[in-house]
């Protein structure tokens, strides 16, 4: 048969998607509303969508559709079980991001344990020229050799991210529903993750089990002197709660790259933070441009695996 492939948000790709070696249509769309999906994935036997989410309701309406082709790792956007009763398969990318993910985990803990925008702001404000000495150190510089990274999700990302904390001489230890028996990882229970991490760095999915895991009695429970890195998903820590803890000293910082809403409603709270010892950047520690074609390789790969009867990195 002739696949009819539609790609509801090509734009949020930044890579050379190839055209599946099999016989097919493509359409693509640089974006998508939820509202547009139905329309322009009328008679589609495949869908590739980012972001753009295909509910109960959608799915109902697209008789067709044979498979969604996830150009993410997350699938909460998708109804998996609307999927498994219309026998739908989805089919999501795993472990492109295995290096860009994690070097971005380290470049936000680094800023934040050496205050890098502490002291940027210093020099800025002309302190650094003001200084009786020829250097300035009025914000803590810790060094991350000796100090424990907590991590709470052990997949790959989490076990790359280990790998690097081991070659700082960091100590690791991680919570995570399968213990592993990985040299030089200790497993810990969630008490002893939040109270002796001195970087706890979130590696999680997101479900109802993880959601807000992170609120204020966690971070109460977590040293002064911590950080809290999240490079997941943003509904895995309370935001409200963490902006009030950045505020009063209750952890030493945070660095972040997601929050629970993207894009980001004006009046979420850690927006209106300007404080140097928080960090957050748009939701783009996997969009290297190497994860990026890794990425939409993989994605096609999906694809035509599916089309050749046998499905690869399905989902439920």
């Amino acid at each position: 048969m002739t696949h009819n492939i539609v790609f509801l948000d090509r734009d949020s790709v930044i890579a050379n998607v190839r055209r599946p070696s099999f016989a097919h249509t493509w359409t693509e769309y640089p974006a998508s509303t939820a509202q547009d999906a139905v329309p322009r994935l009328h008679g589609a036997t495949i869908a590739i969508t980012n972001k753009v989410p295909l509910r109960a309701d959608a799915l109902a309406q697209l008789p067709d559709l044979q498979m969604i082709a996830v150009a993410a790792t997350g699938t909460d956007i998708i109804d998996l079980a609307a999927c498994r009763e219309r026998g739908i398969t989805v089919s999501n990318i795993r472990n492109y991001a295995y290096a860009a993910v994690p070097e971005h985990t380290f470049a936000l803990i680094l800023a934040l344990r050496r205050n890098l925008m502490a002291y940027r702001l210093d020099v800025e404000a002309g302190r650094w020229q003001q200084s009786e000495r020829f250097c300035l150190f009025n914000h803590p510089i810790l060094d991350l050799h000796g100090s424990r990274l907590g991590l709470f999700g052990y997949g790959a990302l989490g076990k790359a991210v280990a790998g690097i904390a081991r070659a700082f001489g960091m100590e690791v230890a991680v919570h995570t529903r399968t213990p592993t028996d990985d040299p030089g990882v200790k497993n810990v229970s969630w008490d002893e993750l939040l109270q002796t991490s001195d970087v706890l760095s979130l590696h999680a999915p997101l479900n109802d089990q993880t959601r807000n895991c992170i609120g204020q009695d966690e971070l109460a429970r977590m040293k002064r002197s911590a950080l809290l890195i999240n490079t997941a998903r943003g509904g895995l820590v309370d935001e409200a709660a963490l902006a009030l803890a950045l505020q009063t000293g209750v952890i030493a910082g945070a660095g972040f790259d997601v929050l629970s809403k993207e894009p980001p409603a004006e009046d979420n709270p850690l927006l209106k933070l300007r404080l140097p010892n928080f960090i957050l950047t748009p939701h783009n520690a996997w969009a290297s441009t190497q994860a990026m074609q890794g990425l939409a390789d993989q994605l096609i790969s999906n694809i035509e695996a599916f089309a050749a009867n046998k499905p690869v990195n399905v989902v439920g």
